[in-house]
């Protein structure tokens, strides 16, 4: 949380952090200011001290509505450290931060820098800063400070997070009703006109929908179906036809507009009827969530449950990335992930981490938010399975679903 973050830089070593690009659809950045109309910007916070939000001149109103100290770059005459710099531009803009950062104090010390803008021109300009500082140590972290703060949400965070939920499976309800409106004719789902139904239609509704509710879908939307099903990732083939009887994986992870919170859920349908070979995959998949969801406990390290999935998996008889990492059948990815600011962030759960220990964030610590998502995949079958939803690990130990929908395998269609 928030009110980790100093903590966490003491812990780290760390003097001071440093956040850069736009105030929206970059993680560290709104998770200080919130979504704010700001294009580029620079957020500086001091070990102990309120971070100090630097903005273009043109967007102080914005800036401002962050509620943040803020101070227009303006005030850095930049023509005067252009010619300080010989009319380089990249060193002109290293000297702005020079002076920026030793206005608050900051001139030695190890400084984390995070963000999201163009690699190769911010890394030219840090890398002329740490000549121009050589008392600091200008750094990036894997697992960075603003990770490990963003992994725990406060209620204010989960009130948004339980909005963005409700949205999601309200979209999730309307593709729904949207296939079951439907005539199947000779095993295909047909519009009124008898044209069959594509994935590419689907998807511009249910984009249409979280636009209409305010979300966004940045990440687009796994709709998939067959062959495509099996490949977890697999957005699916615009112009696949919705035939009934085969697995339709929907995986969708829209955020609040502006690049806010995200929600992550995932159903399996069938369209008609499921065959008795998807019938048995799904009762394994089903079987496995329920179990996870009800094992879920405070303070667990994420990977122990990866284990868990796996072996329930192999004890019905399934493959997994446990017994062959190289695996692109039965259970092939972890069991979930942390979700927030990003659709996967802190904590993880690979099995990688079991053997030497999970770093500290990789915990069910209270006020995380964890997907827990199991699935069984054989593309040579044409069929895959997922079923997943987004979970609160409440500070009483209680697992709430944000975002509760059913987990019905057969969606019904009416026949011509």
């Amino acid at each position: 949380m928030k009110s980790d973050i100093d903590s966490l830089m003491q812990a780290h070593d760390l003097d001071a952090l440093l956040v850069t690009g736009a105030a929206q659809h970059n993680p560290d950045m709104v998770y200080f200011t919130g979504i704010a109309h700001v294009t580029q910007a620079d957020l500086i916070k001091k070990c102990g001290q309120e971070p100090v939000l630097f903005h273009g001149s043109m967007e102080r109103d914005e800036a401002a509505k962050s509620g943040l100290r803020t101070k227009d770059l303006g005030a850095y005459n930049y023509q005067d450290l252009l010619s300080q710099a010989g009319g380089d531009h990249t060193r002109a803009r290293a000297l702005r931060y020079q002076k920026a950062l030793t206005e608050l104090g900051i001139t030695s010390g190890r400084v984390t820098v995070s963000g999201m803008t163009d690699l190769g021109p911010a890394f030219a300009v840090f890398s002329e800063l740490q000549k121009l500082m050589p008392s600091l140590t200008i750094t990036g972290e894997d697992d960075n400070v603003l990770l490990q703060a963003r992994a725990t949400k406060d209620e204010a965070e989960i009130e948004q997070m339980r909005q963005i939920g409700r949205i999601t499976t309200s979209v999730v309800g309307k593709t729904a009703d949207f296939l079951s409106s439907m005539r199947a004719k000779d095993g295909v789902l047909a519009q009124a006109d008898g044209q069959p139904v594509t994935i590419g239609e689907v998807k511009k509704q249910i984009d249409l929908w979280l636009a209409e509710a305010g979300a966004e879908n940045p990440e687009g939307t796994i709709f998939a179906i067959g062959r495509d099903a099996g490949v977890p990732h697999s957005s699916g083939t615009a112009s696949d036809i919705l035939r009934l009887g085969q697995t339709i994986v929907f995986d969708i992870f829209p955020c609040q507009a502006g690049g806010g919170y995200f929600h992550d859920i995932t159903r399996t349908w069938c369209l008609g009827y499921a065959p008795d070979e998807v019938r048995a995959l799904y009762d394994d998949v089903l079987a496995v969530y329920r179990q996870m969801i009800a094992e879920l406990k405070l303070n667990t390290p994420c990977p122990h449950y990866q284990e868990r999935a796996c072996e329930m998996f192999e004890a019905k008889g399934h493959p997994t990335i446990r017994t062959d990492p190289q695996t692109e059948r039965g259970y092939v990815h972890s069991l979930g992930h942390g979700l927030g600011l990003a659709v996967h962030e802190a904590p993880w759960a690979g099995l990688n981490q079991v053997k030497s220990g999970p770093p500290a964030c990789d915990i069910l610590a209270p006020g995380v938010v964890w997907t827990v998502e199991p699935g069984l995949y054989y593309p040579e079958r044409g069929m895959g399975m997922r079923l997943e939803s987004s979970v609160w690990m409440r500070p009483d130990g209680q697992p709430e679903i944000l975002g509760e929908y059913p987990l019905d395998l057969v969606l019904p269609v009416r026949s011509i």
